[in-house]
């Protein structure tokens, strides 16, 4: 989305850590296909294999995910997942989803994919996010997160390869391979609890999910407001300077519970198939709206020399949580690589990709910051100028959004709406099924409700559970996987600076969030209520 995360990767533009989980790898294990160095196998003997080492996972945004934990569903609910349809690769259902399995992605599809995965709505945060870290800080840091960030998609693929060699396996999902690597460490006790390993990864997935959806509330609610209040004053001219005064209409929170029958509507659409035509929507919406938000703030560039160039440091743990979550999307990697003709390719396209999102994040984080100042906003549509083809921007990106959400939901629900209605009679199962995607949809809006300060909840969202995912784990990982086996001290070393850093982070962002939500003297007040400069 954040990140986010996580965009469809077949028929979508944006997924996020923030955004639309991709249903490449929402199905990624419902399709045999041979891991990278795998031997030749038949189609009957792939499906021998998924048959002893089949997982549910699913992935996203500023994100990606891993739907399986250690409690086993029914028997019942695994075959229902294992038989839904996966061929959104070309955008459209397939007649022959084995077919397509074998033909594989080539390495631009791959690219493309990629960089849809990482792109979404975490972007539009990263102006603000610039403001908190400093006009050259912020680029700097921007540019380290980038390369730490790939470089733990790297540690996490090659983690994966060596348990698909070692095991026979043609997949393996974030979760598996965390648990495998617990199995290999020197250590006893965390061999005796390896389970762990993949219920952690679980839980933050969940968590990561759920907060995805809890922005994209927040970000519906600021956008809309914005909308209804100026549309008495909203022009067809787009280039004049005038302060437009909003006219005040009812309070946010009433937007946000606005949307939740909208919201409850689509979370009950259980099928992937279905949620596809919402994730391209959702991706044309966003894209369009991108690239007119580009444009406008290349647009009368002001002289940024009264912008400070390092920020305090604590508005920068802010910063820090903002951007984990726009590169949150390390679970995209490992379906994506197992789709592809030559997976030998995949790091090369995994750099490649990682290059050009850090560009396009470093050049909409400055260029936003630089052409708004200190007046920018939680998201940068809500400086758009106020006439009709800005407008329609803020519409475009709230038609996106609420369709992404169902996508973005449909990770944590599949983790638990499985355990949760094989422990019930089969005649309860959809009851129940339904009760637990309301009260989800429900926590949502009540945690959205609370936490109103949209960026606020990116900052929270990405400290507290995409740096677990993105930056703490994977290097934790590698240790693991590799300590037995001689690891030179310099790598050691590197991968401990680097989950210390995500724990630093994790720890500051999660702290300096709470702290500024809590001493806000009216948390329930928009900056874009007021007024703002046309």
């Amino acid at each position: 989305m954040a990140h986010g995360p996580s965009c469809s990767a077949a028929c979508g533009i944006f997924p996020d850590r923030g955004t639309t989980p991709c249903p490449l790898h929402l199905q990624a294990n419902s399709q045999p296909l041979r891991h990278q160095g795998s031997p030749p196998v038949s189609f009957i003997e792939q499906r021998g294999r998924r048959a002893m080492s089949m997982t549910k996972s699913a992935g996203g945004p500023q994100g990606a995910v891993d739907l399986k934990l250690d409690l086993k569903p029914s028997s019942e609910s695994a075959k229902k997942l294992q038989n839904k349809d996966s061929s959104f690769l070309d955008g459209s259902p397939s007649e022959s989803p084995d077919l397509e399995t074998t033909k594989g992605i080539t390495a631009f599809q791959a690219l493309v994919h990629l960089v849809k995965g990482n792109i979404g709505t975490g972007v539009l945060g990263l102006p603000l996010a610039m403001k908190n870290a400093g006009i050259l800080v912020g680029p700097l840091s921007l540019l380290a997160m980038g390369f730490i960030s790939c470089h733990c998609m790297h540690i996490l693929v090659r983690c994966a390869q060596r348990f698909c060699h070692r095991l026979n396996k043609p997949f393996m999902d974030y979760g598996d391979t965390v648990m495998h690597g617990l199995e290999a460490s020197p250590s006893t006790w965390l061999r005796n609890h390896a389970h762990w390993g993949r219920r952690i990864v679980s839980f933050f997935l969940i968590v990561t999910q759920m907060g995805f959806c809890c922005v994209y509330i927040v970000f519906l609610a600021d956008n809309l407001k914005q909308v209804v209040e100026a549309v008495n004053s909203t022009t067809n001219n787009c280039h004049y300077n005038r302060t437009v005064i909003l006219t005040p209409t009812m309070d946010s929170r009433l937007y946000m519970l606005a949307f939740l029958p909208f919201l409850v509507l689509l979370v009950f659409v259980r099928n992937l198939r279905a949620l596809s035509i919402f994730s391209l929507l959702a991706n044309i919406t966003m894209l369009v709206s991108l690239i007119i938000i580009t444009q406008s703030i290349i647009q009368g560039i002001p002289d940024p020399s009264h912008l400070p160039l390092v920020a305090n440091w604590k508005t920068y743990s802010l910063f820090f949580g903002t951007a984990v979550f726009s590169f949150e999307s390390i679970g995209v990697v490992l379906p994506l690589e197992n789709k592809m003709k030559d997976a030998r390719r995949f790091p090369v396209i995994l750099s490649l990709g990682m290059s050009i999102v850090t560009a396009l994040y470093i050049s909409i984080g400055t260029l936003g910051y630089l052409r708004f100042g200190n007046d920018i906003k939680a998201s940068i549509t809500l400086n758009l100028p106020n006439c009709w083809l800005y407008q329609s921007v803020k519409i475009l990106y709230i038609i996106g959004i609420l369709c992404t959400y169902a996508l973005q939901f449909y990770v944590p629900a599949e983790i638990i709406i499985p355990f949760a209605t094989s422990q019930v009679l089969k005649r309860w199962a959809l009851p129940l099924e339904l009760f637990i995607r309301l009260a989800m949809v429900s926590l949502t809006c009540i945690l959205a409700i609370l936490i109103p300060r949209l960026d606020l909840v990116l900052s929270l969202v990405g400290s507290l559970s995409s740096s677990a995912l993105a930056l703490i784990i994977p290097p934790l990982l590698e240790i693991t996987t590799y300590y037995s086996e001689g690891m030179s001290p310099i790598t050691i070393i590197k991968d401990a600076l680097i989950s210390i850093l995500g724990f630093v982070g994790f720890v500051m962002g999660t702290y300096q969030a709470l702290e500024e939500l809590i001493q806000s003297e009216d948390p329930l007040t928009f900056s874009n209520s007021t007024i703002f400069i046309q």
